[in-house]
């Protein structure tokens, strides 16, 4: 008996399945069932489900109570294989695949939508094409025999694998939501911001601020509007290329500290607001929709609400249950580890290995003790800091850890020539792709934002953050930086798939996730299982995901009742 199943829904509101050999082809006659969720349900038996897109089926599995091991997601599938073959960009769909594998015109992948407030409907699904059981099976043992002609069919059947956990996990989060407290959530606005006026105009707070910068200038001067304010510094005898705090904070004039001060708590209630409150909370639950693999790196976005840019301040809202915990865990210095696991660096696999801190073990090698030295030259390395001072500091990490360097910098070579760069499961980095805004902003490399822009880009991002270049430069910084950020981002997905299986059985739920943090909501008794359970999923998926390294992925947990309390 096989243990996978393909499940295409039918237009009349039925389900086709059938049994998989091992070739990904029928291994049984077709049958028609009328209910999804009774399909599934009686076939406990099934070890993995094969269907066109998770984003279609569990959502409404998940509505039923009905929830799945594994499954195998063949338009995730796609774009990885696409991306593999050199063919980024081009239509993912099954109905797309299928074309191709039959020498027809290729459909255009039907428009994303946006997410609406409070909205658990999957992402693409309103104008998806319907593809019959026999023709999704077709596409799916076409992709098996793709995943066998790729450099190392085995690490990139496990990154498939991967990614298809990770959209059940999104699926189960975004139907858990993220506790949050709206009476704690005003308490912050109002002591932030103040009183809020009749007609939606700015609060107290705000407007005071506003009256602030305007008499430090002499004149009415608008805060929340960039070209205004460059203006007013113009006319004052200073010269500034945009309002971004850290342009803006050395300068010496009276309109900085209110002009400061204003960008921050406007931000706050653009981005997090009464208004944002009320869109998006509903019965204790924040529902950002998780979409897995969002980026070209693997990191995960959200579609609406900002789900991955909760403020500090704002985080005292999400509160557990009553008897209930949050439990958060931090990847500690995550990127280097990663480096020190793909590039095999015996002196770096060596310190990523030790109990103690990394970048003070680095910098005991390297840096005469100098810990702030030593993490600058790590993250230059990965980040592309490779000028002035990041150049010398790489010259002292080449010296120490030579094979570590020497990966960055072939990946950099290869995307300055514009061939393909892969993490080490096989996620490949298209030739042209931008850098994301999160590398860059870590590195302390200027990220154009335009001027026209009241939040400055600090509103929610969703949708890949980043900027595209041309520039060769630019290409070789990022695929620098893609071949660590996306083996984390593989290993992370590993590290969910993982997490999720030891919490199956329990009460605790995945809640929240972003890059190299995850929080579980569980039952205050549960709470140390879950933070033993963290630091298994975390050893395994470095097993699964590089082999057998000395390399460890620590985190530090927090078992709190508020998110804020963990930081």
């Amino acid at each position: 008996m096989t243990d996978r199943w393909a499940l295409a829904p039918a237009e009349d509101g039925g389900v086709e399945i059938a049994p998989l050999g091992p070739d990904g082809l029928p291994a049984g006659p077709v049958r028609r069932e009328a209910d999804l969720a009774e399909a599934v349900r009686g076939r406990p038996e099934v070890a993995r489900w094969v269907w066109r897109s998770t984003a279609e089926v569990y959502p409404r599995l998940l509505a039923t109570g009905v929830r799945v091991e594994r499954c195998y997601d063949i338009e995730d599938a796609e774009t990885l294989l696409l991306g593999h073959e050199g063919r980024h960009g081009e239509p993912r769909s099954a109905a797309a695949a299928l074309a191709r594998l039959r020498g027809r015109p290729v459909p255009p992948d039907p428009p994303q939508r946006s997410a609406e407030p409070g909205s658990q409907s999957p992402l693409f699904e309103p104008q998806a094409v319907h593809v019959p059981l026999a023709d999704l099976v077709e596409v799916y043992a076409d992709q098996q025999r793709r995943h066998d002609a790729t450099a190392h069919p085995e690490r990139m059947r496990l990154l498939t694998a991967a990614e298809s956990a990770g959209m059940l996990v999104a699926a189960e989060m975004n139907r858990a939501g993220l506790p949050w407290s709206a009476e704690a959530h005003r308490r912050v606005l109002h002591d932030l911001l103040g009183e809020r006026y009749a007609g939606g105009g700015e609060p107290r707070r705000l407007a005071e601020l506003a009256d602030e910068v305007s008499a430090a200038f002499g004149r009415r001067v608008r805060p929340d509007l960039p070209a205004d304010v460059i203006k007013a510094f113009a006319q004052a005898g200073i010269k500034v290329r945009s309002t971004r705090r850290w342009e803006i904070e050395s300068l010496d004039h009276p309109a900085v500290k209110p002009l400061v001060e204003y960008k921050k708590l406007y931000r706050i209630w653009v981005a997090h607001g009464w208004s944002w409150l009320q869109d998006w909370v509903r019965d204790g639950r924040f529902r950002p929709e998780f979409l897995a693999g969002g980026t070209v790196t693997g990191r995960w976005v959200t579609n609406g609400g900002g789900g991955l840019q909760i403020p500090k301040v704002i985080r005292r809202a999400v509160v557990a249950d009553p008897g209930w915990r949050l439990v958060v865990a931090d990847a500690d210095q995550m990127e280097p580890r990663v480096l020190a696991a793909i590039s095999r660096d015996p002196g770096l696999m060596e310190v990523a290995g030790r109990e103690t801190d990394l970048y003070q073990s680095v910098s005991d090698r390297a840096f005469s003790g100098d810990r702030d030295q030593a993490k600058i030259a790590v993250l230059g390395a990965v980040y592309g800091q490779t000028s002035g001072d990041g150049l010398k500091n790489l010259a002292a990490l080449r010296r120490r850890f030579p094979k570590a360097v020497a990966y960055v910098d072939d990946a950099a070579r290869a995307g300055e020539e514009g061939r393909l760069v892969r993490t080490w499961l096989g996620r490949t980095c298209p030739p042209a792709a931008g850098a994301t805004e999160d590398a860059a902003e870590e590195a302390g490399i200027p990220v154009p934002v335009p001027e026209d822009d009241p939040a400055e880009g600090s509103g929610p991002q969703e949708w890949g953050r980043g900027y595209a270049s041309t520039n060769a430069r630019a290409r070789g910084r990022f695929a620098r930086n893609f071949v660590v950020q996306g083996s984390a981002a593989d290993w992370t997905l590993l590290l969910l798939a993982a997490l999720r299986r030891t919490c199956a059985g329990m009460a605790a739920e995945l809640v929240f996730f972003q890059h190299d943090e995850v929080i579980v909501h569980c039952p205050e008794e549960e709470a140390e299982t879950v933070v033993a359970a963290i630091r298994e999923a975390a050893e395994l998926a470095g097993r699964l995901t590089f082999g057998e390294t000395p390399v460890r992925f620590p985190f530090t947990t927090a078992v709190v009742e508020c998110y804020a309390d963990a930081k």
